[in-house]
Formats: C-alpha cells, sequence, structure tokens
C-alpha cells in the first residue's frame, strides 16, 4: 500500500476530482443556456381568456370579464411580470411606442398586473400608456403557470437582456413577486380569438413589435347590428 504514501498519487486524485467538478458545472451551465430545463407554455384559449376575472385599480374597485377588454375592437394586452422589474418597464416603453399606430387602427393597449404592492403600479404607469387592471387569479400569466428562479441567473441571454435594459436607461426595485413569467396577447374581437401569444421564456424576453402590429393589423372590428342594416 506504499502508493498511498505516495505524494503524487493524492495529487492526481485531487486534480482528478477538481477537473470532475469543473467539467459537471460546465456541462450544467451549458445545460441551463438551453431550453431543455424551461417549463414548455401551455396556449391560452380564447374561452379561457374571456372568463377571467379582473379588477380596476381604483379606491372601490369594479370586477368584470376580461372579454370586456377587446369584445368590440379587440386589445394588445401586456401580463407584467413585475411592475418594478426594469425590464418589464423596457417592455411597457416599447408597447407603448406602439399606441400611435395602434389609435390609428383602434385597437386598445391594456396591461394586466397580478399584484398591487405599494406605489408599484403607479411607478410604472409613465412607463406604460394604457390602461392598467389587476389579475388577482393569475389568470393571464396561466394556463399552466411557469417559473423562472435562479437558473435565470446563469442564463447569459439573460444578462445580455440586463445589460441592454440597463442600457438604455431603465432601472427598478426588487418590490413585489417576479419569478411567474408574463407575456404579451393581441387578440380580435368577438369570436376573431388570440392573434398573438407571446410567452416570455427568461427573463427580459421581449414581444417582437412587428409581430404585435402584424397581428393587429388582422383584426376586424365588430360591426353591430345596426351598422349592418
Amino acid at each position: 500500500m506504499s502508493f498511498l504514501q505516495d505524494p503524487s498519487f493524492f495529487t492526481m486524485g485531487m486534480w482528478s476530482i477538481g477537473a470532475g467538478a469543473i467539467g459537471a458545472a460546465a456541462l450544467a451551465l451549458i445545460l441551463a443556456n438551453t431550453d431543455v430545463f424551461l417549463a414548455k407554455p401551455q396556449k391560452a384559449t380564447l374561452e379561457y381568456l374571456e372568463d377571467v376575472d379582473l379588477k380596476t385599480l381604483e379606491k372601490e374597485p369594479m370586477t368584470f370579464k376580461a372579454k370586456a377588454l377587446w369584445e368590440n375592437n379587440g386589445a394588445v394586452i401586456m401580463a407584467v411580470r413585475r411592475p418594478g422589474c426594469f425590464l418589464c418597464r423596457e417592455e411597457a416603453a416599447d408597447l407603448s411606442s406602439l399606441k400611435p399606430k395602434l389609435d390609428e387602427l383602434g385597437i386598445p393597449l391594456y396591461a394586466v398586473v397580478k399584484e398591487q404592492v405599494k406605489t408599484e403600479v403607479k411607478d410604472f404607469q409613465p412607463y406604460f400608456k394604457g390602461e392598467i387592471f389587476l389579475d388577482e387569479k393569475k389568470k393571464f400569466y396561466g394556463p399552466e403557470r411557469r417559473k423562472m428562479m435562479f437558473m435565470g441567473f446563469v442564463r447569459l441571454g439573460v444578462w445580455y437582456n440586463f445589460f441592454r435594459a440597463r442600457s438604455g436607461g431603465f432601472s427598478g426595485n426588487l418590490e413585489g413577486e417576479g419569478f411567474i413569467l408574463g407575456g404579451v396577447f393581441v387578440v380580435g374581437p368577438g369570436k376573431q380569438g388570440i392573434l398573438l401569444e407571446h410567452r416570455e421564456k427568461e427573463f427580459g424576453d421581449k414581444v417582437n413589435l412587428v409581430s404585435v402590429l402584424e397581428a393587429a393589423r388582422k383584426i376586424k372590428p365588430q360591426t353591430s347590428a345596426s351598422e349592418k342594416k
């Protein structure tokens, strides 16, 4: 058993353990930057969204069904992951840049949040140029809610998004729940259906603005019975 007393044997063993640990960490890092472990989004149906209960953000809130947002003219709706998040504020500002074109098309822009924390919604409003409502049951974040936990902080795409938003002058805070991923919907009036459904796959995964406008231009406003005569 003299080899146990050989310093070179001990050094080689420690080197092997270290190399194995580095290799395992490298593999974990590579896998974390693929979509292998990302939860696959379940598509929402029009019927599912129509039945969602939303609340106004007034002192005496009113509850109404979400279909009221789009039943006549359609709508573009942002499901905000966290109002205080600087990445969400960046996407809100991007969507708001479309508002003049959406106004020309007669299509409203809305957002839903999943909670009211301190002044977070109020502080979010300068970035978003549409009405904001409360989705307490987080239905717009489903049908199957997806979360990104601490794996998000080892994804290169997330770090790129961080730097992009920071360089764009956006800032935020850590107030509120921010792990349930959000998204953006373009919904047509009546039974025209969901024309675009973007589900955030990682922090800062923004919707393509060109795709939003293309979907919005497909919206066919409802014609009332009196107009048909």
